[in-house]
């Protein structure tokens, strides 16, 4: 059994190490189809966020998202003609985290729709994520949900690459580790890294020599969209979770995602296999005039934030967030310090402020919940049970305890061994 838990230590401080060394650089905005590879043999394939689910047992706001991606990609005229396609099987539907990808909310991403890259300098992967905004993510399928994707496909998407292009890629690195140091949790609070990447991309969209029309429209979104850095972040933060997958004996987690239907984890050394229990209700804030009753269940592939030690296990540097998801300063500070107890390591560059400049603990080890009883805190936005609106409000919720003892039952399986810890 020593020998066993040796063995457990070092995987885990090697997963650690690399999610550490992470070096996440944003090197183009690309349709998905010339990056992504399931998407280049010309089949209608939606991928989601979450693990596996079938059209018959999706939530209603990760329908509603599809229909809006079958009316984007002309698949279908009508929202109806859309549900009949979507039902009939003609599209296929597979999560994001099998294909190197991941997506706020539903996290629905289709051939045409352009998606950040992400390169991982350390380690030469590339993860995809979709760009972010408050209505067809959410299952509103509306025609001016819809219009939003065509100006992403064809206004910002290539103004985007453009400028990328020009200035060679962006470097995230320091960039989030500055955003950190001045309030943001990455998550649903990304007001200080949206303004540093405007920043940064205003003189190549400059240089880049585009239509003014185009141009001036780009600068008007950058400049006015708080949360347009969860694209990147995102993306950032599967390229550097990729890297600790499949190291024999970790038993660090490097997926948590939902799908409004589902909660899953994967763990590094149990390979692609999901770990599930039933997504749970979203505690919160909801916007004027809707219910705890119209609130749809847990969704999204955003959690990735968490899996590599930002959002919610931040929040005790990010105050302002509080207005948004509920609870008072002792409260984040508290949760904070909390997740430091399932972690295994802490990391240098990224830092807070408010517990003097200690390190972000990451790497949540799936041993430390089972022992504690302490699952991760996610931050998060709510939709609605219902297909057809946008974004209803925002909160916190636990991962459940039922993904972590699965995932150690079959660690204790795999690696013959009769208690993991």
């Amino acid at each position: 059994m020593a020998d066993v838990r040796e063995r457990i230590e070092e995987a885990n401080a090697e997963a650690a190490r690399r999610m550490i060394a992470g070096d996440p650089v944003l090197v183009d905005v690309a349709p998905a189809r010339e990056v992504i590879p399931a998407f280049q043999d010309g089949r209608k394939l939606i991928l989601h966020s979450g693990p596996p689910v079938t059209w018959e047992r999706m939530a209603g706001a990760q329908k509603g998202s599809a229909v809006a991606i079958a009316l984007f990609e002309g698949w279908a005229k009508t929202p109806q003609e859309a549900w009949e396609l979507l039902a009939s099987g003609e599209v296929a539907f597979a999560p994001n985290h099998a294909h190197r990808a991941v997506g706020p909310m539903a996290g629905t991403i289709s051939p045409s729709l352009p998606v950040f890259v992400v390169e991982n300098k350390a380690f030469g992967n590339r993860a995809f994520c979709r760009p972010v905004e408050d209505r067809q993510q959410f299952g509103d399928y509306s025609p001016g949900a819809v219009e939003t994707l065509w100006r992403w496909r064809d206004v910002f998407g290539p103004a985007l690459r453009a400028a990328l292009r020009t200035c060679g890629g962006l470097p995230l690195k320091p960039l989030i580790a500055r955003a950190l140091e001045m309030g943001d949790e990455l998550h649903n609070r990304q007001v200080a890294a949206s303004s540093l990447l405007a920043n940064a991309l205003a003189i190549p969209l400059l240089e880049a020599h585009l239509p003014r029309e185009q141009l001036l429209a780009t600068l008007r979104l950058l400049v006015n969209h708080p949360v347009f850095f969860l694209g990147p972040a995102m993306a950032a933060a599967k390229a550097i979770a990729d890297p600790a997958r499949n190291i024999p004996y970790a038993t660090v987690v490097v997926a948590m995602a939902r799908n409004g239907t589902e909660f899953g984890i994967q763990v590094s050394g149990l390979g692609d296999e999901w770990f599930t229990a039933p997504a749970p209700p979203v505690q919160g804030l909801l916007f004027p005039g809707y219910r705890p009753e119209d609130a749809g269940l847990d969704m999204g592939d955003s959690a990735i934030t968490e899996t590599v030690g930002w959002g919610a296990f931040v929040l005790g540097g990010a105050p302002g967030i509080l207005s948004l998801v509920g609870g008072t300063v002792a409260q984040a500070l508290a949760y904070t310090r909390e997740m430091r107890e399932i972690t295994v390591a802490v990391h240098p560059e990224f830092r807070i402020p408010a517990l003097d400049f200690q390190g972000i603990a990451l790497g949540i080890d799936i041993r430390k919940v089972g022992r504690t009883g302490i699952t991760p805190l996610i931050d998060t936005a709510i939709a609605h049970k219902d297909p057809g609106h946008p974004k209803i409000g925002a909160g916190l919720v636990r991962a459940p305890f039922e993904c972590f003892k699965k995932a150690l039952l079959r660690f204790a399986e795999k690696y013959e061994v009769a208690k993991v810890g």
